[in-house]
């Protein structure tokens, strides 16, 4: 039988924590709501109407339609593509599906290449570009497949898979990921064009999407802790080294696509082109620093809590030796995802057979392999990051055997 003054000290102890969970669980609260508060209004004034006239693309009007009838069809199987893709016109008739002239049918002449090629029969969605003349008469210019559909069916079994999956920590994880693409969409893209700073910009949006990502995932714990330190650790050293070898190439925002379109718009804007290249590796270097750092923070705990007599310096070494194995498989990420995003370049550059001080030296494969390198320098250099926070903070007070729980902070 146990000793029943040890229990009592137990059932204390445990009262004890519960009360202490309960005080924090305020402050903690209405830091959040303050943060969340601070974001949305700073979402707001970033999205506020720009001054100046609308944007030509903005006045350009798009529409889902439907095929309600192919009146002719003259196109034929291309055999010089190799593949068989039918060109020619067909001259279709179709009907509005929403806007100020939804229902009306109007007719629409498709011409079909081997590059634009939208091949419909009757039935088909389409998304059409209305097109309205001086006299106010208006008709209609095919645009491309309605693809809104499929892509919005995709993105739901990809959320119900991970829900299934990972349950409550599957939701939490489609949370952070909904929160991830609001702060880029509203926060970050909106910062750049109003001519925030660049690069400080882009880090503290990179800190605060770490740190709300992991912080739903897995709660105000020491393991959350030291993981968010490692990554906004790991993004800003591939931020620097990105930095560090542009200025060395020399290479930045203008080398880029759509520069000049950008540089247009920046002259009166205040947009800053030259710093986006580093920017563009703070956002790309963000998801594979943020799993590598939850990762290792995640086994180092789990260690710990098996072990609670590790000294930090052994859990550190540990925490290496895990991470080397990180390193090989990691640094491919980026490197094999610019080599698949590039194929066609590739493909290209082999097939003309152009010299290779000329590919290397095209300003898109430079940035490109640099957007590579210093993304996955960022993941190598988070591993040490992230041991040695996780080894200083997980060993400063004693870990109960009891509990597999990240302690509370």
């Amino acid at each position: 039988m146990g000793n029943p003054r040890q229990k009592s000290k137990d059932i204390l102890s445990q009262t004890d924590q519960a009360a202490l969970a309960g005080r924090r669980w305020l402050p903690r609260t209405l830091f959040c709501v303050v943060v969340l508060a601070v974001l949305v209004g700073l979402g707001v004034w970033l999205n506020q109407p720009r001054e100046g006239e609308a944007t030509a693309a903005s006045q350009l009007v798009f529409t889902p339609a439907r095929v309600t009838a192919v009146l002719s069809d003259n196109a034929a199987p291309d055999e010089e593509n190799g593949e068989g893709r039918r060109v020619g016109t067909q001259e279709l008739e179709i009907q509005l599906l929403s806007g100020p002239h939804k229902d009306e049918i109007l007719p629409l002449t498709n011409h079909m290449s081997a590059l634009f090629n939208v091949d419909v029969e009757e039935g088909d969605r389409v998304i059409v570009r209305l097109i309205t003349q001086e006299d106010g008469t208006y008709y209609a210019a095919m645009f491309n497949y309605d693809r809104g559909l499929v892509m919005g069916i995709t993105l739901l079994v990809f959320c119900a898979v991970l829900a299934l999956l990972g349950g409550w920590k599957g939701i939490r994880a489609l949370l952070g990921l909904v929160f991830t693409l609001a702060c880029v969409w509203f926060l970050l893209i909106p910062g750049l064009i109003r001519g925030l700073p660049g690069i400080p910009f882009t880090v503290a949006i990179a800190g605060v999407t770490a740190a709300a990502c992991l912080l739903l995932l897995d709660g105000f714990t020491r393991k959350s802790f030291c993981a968010i330190l490692g990554c906004i650790g790991g993004v800003a050293a591939a931020g620097i080294f990105a930095a560090l070898v542009g200025v060395a190439t020399p290479l930045n925002g203008f080398n880029m696509s759509e520069a000049e379109n950008l540089l247009l718009y920046g002259a009166e804007q205040g947009l800053h082109v030259s710093g986006l290249l580093v920017c563009g590796v703070l956002v790309a270097a963000l998801g594979a620093v943020m799993d590598v750092s939850m990762s290792i923070a995640s086994a180092l705990w789990e260690l710990r809590v098996n072990n609670p007599d590790l000294p930090a310096r052994d859990l550190f070494r540990s925490g290496m030796n895990i991470g080397k194995d990180a390193m090989g498989t990691m640094a491919n990420t980026l490197i094999l995802a610019f080599a698949g995003s590039s194929l066609n370049t590739l493909l290209l550059a082999r097939v003309y057979d152009i010299p290779f001080a000329q590919l290397i030296n095209t300003d898109f494969i430079c940035v490109e392999i640099l957007q590579s390198v210093a993304g996955s320098m960022g993941i190598l250099l988070t591993v040490p990051l992230v041991t040695a926070v996780s080894a200083k903070l997980m060993t400063a007070d004693r870990v109960q055997h009891s509990t597999k729980t990240p302690q509370r902070i």
